[in-house]
């Protein structure tokens, strides 16, 4: 594995910073330069945390943490659910590009969510349904569902065994968390 970009608590403390900034500004305000561009083309990328999240095209990562070009390893998926593909990758940005903090980012008012509680979708939608259901159960509350369905995918990735050699050789942390959309503040779930 390569060294951490930086520690788990600082990456923590990093996009808590930066979701303060983002609520008080009114335009993003991550590094997204030629200068940064050419630089993570030239060194590579160096995140220091890996998002994972919903595809609502309301939620967005490097907005909502100040964040810039090379700064985030993203993965978007409806409903922020884990399979073998996204577990592949939040592998990959742990053990390759040395990021030290893994979050799930679920949001306030998800569509997978509300599917998976009061419709039955059918096609490939209902694959991600599904998983939603085995994470939120009988769950009627729609905060609630979208916690459990956070701290699902969350037990998902720490299933994983490379994480949890990670988390204990390097001290790799995952956490849950909820965006919301209705003042753009992020809750850490596990703090």
């Amino acid at each position: 594995m390569t060294d951490f970009v930086i520690t788990p608590r600082e990456a923590l403390s990093r996009l808590q910073m930066g979701n303060k900034r983002y609520l008080a500004s009114m335009q993003c305000i991550g590094d997204t330069s030629p200068s940064q561009r050419e630089k993570t083309l030239a060194e590579g990328q160096h995140p220091y945390a890996i998002i994972i999240t919903c595809s609502d095209s309301r939620v967005i990562p490097e907005s909502i943490f100040s964040a810039g070009i090379g700064d985030l390893f993203v993965i978007r998926i409806a409903g922020n659910v884990m399979d073998d593909h996204q577990l592949g990758s939040v592998e990959y940005a742990a053990e390759h590009l040395g990021c030290s903090l893994v979050v799930v980012l679920g949001h306030t008012h998800c569509g997978a969510v509300d599917a998976a509680m009061n419709h039955e979708p059918d096609g490939y939608i209902k694959f991600i349904t599904d998983e939603i259901t085995r994470a939120i159960g009988d769950e009627k509350d729609e905060y609630r569902a979208c916690c459990l369905n956070v701290l699902h995918s969350k037990a998902t990735i720490e299933e994983s065994l490379q994480i949890q050699r990670d988390e204990k050789e390097y001290g790799l942390k995952v956490v849950g968390a909820m965006y919301h959309l209705e003042d753009g503040t992020v809750e850490f779930l596990d703090e």
